[in-house]
């Protein structure tokens, strides 16, 4: 799947303008499953498996990345914009920004030898931030982005280390791969995929998809922070890469089935799935808006750790990955029956 991961990795599509990464899913899945659009944009589809399960399964990841819309434009050409999902600060000073119609910017900051007292020592305020495209009037600028244009990080992506891979949008592009590879294999069961829009902005696509699926079950497939790093406490890691794959008993969003918890890790040690749980309650993802959907739908998420989380050099192991991919499966049939 590296390839698949790279090439949607690239790609641009914030909450809201996520067609890019809906196309390019699309030409991998179309002729493997039946699809359609809902009229928030989440793509649907339906996978036919081997055999019909005693429960309806649905699988869930978000197409949509954090990034910045534009809501200003300065006489001199600069940018003023809002962040569109959860973006720390600090990540965003100095940061090359790529904007939907092709414009490229930079985030600028005061110059170090320009700051003063406590300015030296202080994360600059948001909204003192701006993005210069290189513009030197308004209409310059207003010729190359227009106010409610949304862009994000400009990153490669690169293979290092070992087993490791950064990019941009590993989440949830990962997971998005993970199903695309679900839907062009050959299941043991009928299961449905949701790849939801809107997620980084309050988890709003899924609910749409878990709505019109009505599932039984649902498989939230996600990245979760990796804290796997030099000062943090054990006990403040949540997670380490090459662990294997995290599985969620709680988060800010949701407290999981304790029945589905214990399966999971049930499951992965049957089959050989390298297997850890996320230690920290913190975050939420699209089990959230899923598990309370209509009548309730029984929800449990697996996540892909990944270090560096919404920043231009998110970093994954592939060996998590595959672990993610399996036990996806697994549950599949587990559910199923």
């Amino acid at each position: 799947m590296l390839d698949l991961i790279k090439k949607l990795s690239l790609l641009c599509g914030t909450s809201g303008r996520e067609q890019p990464i809906r196309d390019a899913i699309l030409t991998e899945i179309d002729g493997h499953c039946i699809w359609h659009i809902d009229a928030l944009g989440n793509l649907i589809a339906f996978k036919k498996g081997r055999q019909t399960p005693k429960h309806t399964i649905m699988f869930d990841a978000h197409m949509d990345e954090v990034g910045v819309i534009v809501t200003y434009i300065e006489d001199d050409g600069l940018l003023r914009f809002g962040k569109v999902g959860g973006i720390d600060t600090k990540v965003l000073l100095g940061r090359q920004i790529q904007f939907e119609q092709g414009a490229v910017g930079v985030v600028g900051v005061k110059p170090v030898h320009l700051l003063k007292g406590d300015e030296k020592t202080q994360i600059p305020d948001g909204d003192s931030l701006y993005i210069d495209i290189g513009a030197s009037t308004k209409d310059e600028a207003a010729g190359l982005v227009r106010i409610g244009e949304t862009g994000v990080f400009c990153s490669d992506f690169v293979a290092f280390g070992d087993h490791k891979i950064k990019g941009k949008a590993l989440d949830d592009r990962v997971g998005c791969a993970i199903l695309v590879d679900l839907i062009r294999s050959e299941l043991s069961y009928d299961a449905y995929f949701s790849f939801s829009v809107q997620e980084e902005i309050g988890l709003r696509g899924a609910a749409a998809s878990a709505y019109g699926i009505d599932p039984d079950y649902a498989i939230v497939l996600e990245t979760t922070t990796a804290a796997d790093i030099i000062d943090v406490p054990d006990h403040k890691k949540v997670c380490r890469l090459g662990n294997g794959a995290a599985v969620s008993f709680m988060d800010g969003a949701t407290l999981y089935s304790k029945e589905l918890f214990d399966a999971a890790f049930r499951v992965a040690g049957e089959r050989g799935i390298r297997i850890q749980p996320k230690t920290v309650i913190a975050g939420g993802n699209n089990a959230g808006s899923i598990h309370k959907t209509r009548a309730g739908i029984k929800t449990v998420t697996i996540n892909t750790p990944c270090r560096y989380l919404h920043s231009p050099s998110c970093v994954c192991d592939t060996r998590d990955i595959g672990s993610v991919r399996q036990l996806a499966e697994a549950l599949l049939c587990e559910f199923a029956r």
